[in-house]
């Protein structure tokens, strides 16, 4: 076990290096490695068979990811369909609904994800979450007041909280940096697909259930719509994959090696969990260093307000209404534009993975977004508010691009990794929180100070960004000169 250098020595900014230097020497990572595995050529034959494995099985992901946000989101479609009226809401009740249920989503989301590094049973504990959300999903169709569906909103929340952070955990565990941020993207799709496919779905089940068995059509919204969750849940316990380090049974002996080498070879150090101290029998110190990093915050900062301009999502169907259509053909109208943004954000994040860029895409999309806001807020044309639609809901591939950028930026220890990821998306959530208040029924059918608050954070969103951006490049200024200093070949460098 090799000695630990003396950290007052170490520049904390670097925090990277710290991590490495307290590794032990990994000779199993030089390059005579490569040939466990039959060379070059045999080695990538082989990595592509693994990465073929791997996005089969993780594919499930983006299907929960989809019930994720219809069960989160369905109270939206309900709305145009009676909800509030036969649950009595007055005033600003309903959007009370929609922020209480961030507030569980924030409290949850670091214990899951030191929980699922403690269990290493993702493929387990991320579907049981789901199963309890499930039929929480149902419950709140069978309430019958503000109270009652206060408190299903609320834990609702609670049980969600686990697996978007978690899922990002288990994919950054898999893959490699040239490799995450489209995987970051394809899964979360899965919330483009869901605002696409759930409103489909909804207009459905609100125009052929109503008063079918007795039942409202909004209340079979949220039976089926449960259900269906947790028919999906039950199959992914046989489908996820678990972490590298565990065994698996569809991968073979040499595959598993290469999939632990992989990722040992991003930082030059394993990425099993811990390092040479014994840390990797607690987790707290993960949640220490991960607050301890100005970094974790910055980013926290800069999602939480890209959040908040993203709120639109919640009240799509309210503004789609705004054209002047019917509730069916609203809801229909809402699918187009979140095909649009899926379409985008796959060639913006595969353009990112494939450049090693990751500011530039993200204010992109950002800014287009913006463009969108701007057209909203000044006319009421019908064809001009359906093309801002369109604007507004591509703006989604910059998060996904920042998503990426969070992994990237803290890359080991797992620990610390696993924090800061449930750190910045349940801060982030504060955005959510305030956003359900920025679209009230009294700025409609204009919402012209909404759109403006959302271009507020858009650009404040933009500008911790750049200054996280010009962060980077600083530090990575630094480990090259350390590098030149100590004689070191060129090491790991932070995306941009």
């Amino acid at each position: 076990m090799s000695a630990k250098p003396d950290m007052k020595k170490v520049d904390s900014d670097v925090t990277l290096l710290e991590d490495v230097e307290q590794q032990p020497e990994q000779p199993e990572l030089c390059l005579n490695g490569i040939d466990e595995f039959g060379g070059a050529e045999e080695r990538k034959k082989l990595e592509q068979k693994l990465l073929r494995k791997l996005d089969a099985r993780l594919s499930i992901l983006i299907v929960i990811y989809i019930l994720n946000y219809i069960d989160r989101n369905n109270a939206s479609a309900a709305r145009l369909r009676g909800f509030e009226d036969d649950l009595h809401l007055k005033g600003q009740e309903f959007d009370t609904l929609l922020s209480i249920l961030y507030v569980g989503y924030i409290l949850m989301q670091i214990p899951s994800n030191m929980l699922l590094t403690y269990i290493d049973r993702p493929s387990i504990y991320l579907p049981c979450c789901m199963m309890v959300w499930g039929m929480i999903s149902c419950l709140t169709g069978a309430t019958t007041n503000f109270v009652g569906v206060l408190m299903t909103r609320f834990f609702l929340g609670f049980v969600e909280a686990a697996f978007f952070p978690g899922a990002l955990f288990l994919l950054s565990k898999w893959y490699t940096r040239s490799e995450l941020g489209v995987r970051t993207a394809v899964l979360s799709c899965g919330l483009l697909v869901s605002n696409a496919f759930g409103a489909l779905l909804a207009s459905g089940i609100l125009d052929g259930m109503q008063g079918k068995l007795g039942h409202a059509a909004w209340r079979w919204l949220f039976f089926i719509e449960g259900a269906l969750t947790i028919f999906v849940a039950a199959c992914a316990v046989f489908v996820l994959p678990d972490f590298p380090s565990t065994s698996h049974r569809w991968l073979s002996p040499l595959e598993a090696r290469l999939a632990k080498r992989r990722m040992a070879e991003e930082v030059g150090a394993p990425d099993d969990g811990g390092d040479d101290s014994g840390a990797q029998t607690s987790r707290f110190p993960g949640l220490r260093t991960a607050l301890a990093d100005g970094k974790v915050w910055c980013l926290a900062l800069a999602l939480a307000s890209m959040v908040a301009s993203l709120s639109f999502n919640a009240f799509f169907p309210t503004l789609c209404a705004t054209m002047g259509y019917s509730p069916t053909a609203t809801l229909l109208l809402c699918a187009p534009p979140w095909g649009f943004a899926t379409l985008v954000a796959l060639a913006v994040t595969r353009h990112s993975d494939r450049t090693g860029e990751r500011f530039w895409h993200i204010a992109a999309s950002l800014v287009c977004g913006i463009v969108g806001f701007v057209v909203a807020a000044s006319t009421m044309h019908t064809a001009a508010r359906y093309v801002s639609l369109f604007l507004m809901a591509q703006s989604y591939a910059g998060w996904f691009t920042f998503l990426a950028w969070v992994s990237n930026s803290i890359p080991r220890p797992p620990a610390k990794r696993a924090v800061a990821l449930a750190f910045v998306n349940a801060f982030s959530q504060l955005g959510n929180i305030a956003g359900s208040y920025v679209w009230p029924m009294a700025w409609g059918p204009s919402y012209r100070y909404s759109y403006a608050i959302c271009i507020a954070t858009s650009g404040f969103s933009l500008v911790v960004c750049y200054a996280f951006k010009r962060h980077l490049e600083d530090l990575n200024r630094r480990l090259a000169r350390r590098e030149e200093e100590e004689g070191r070949p060129a090491g790991f460098r932070y995306l941009t």
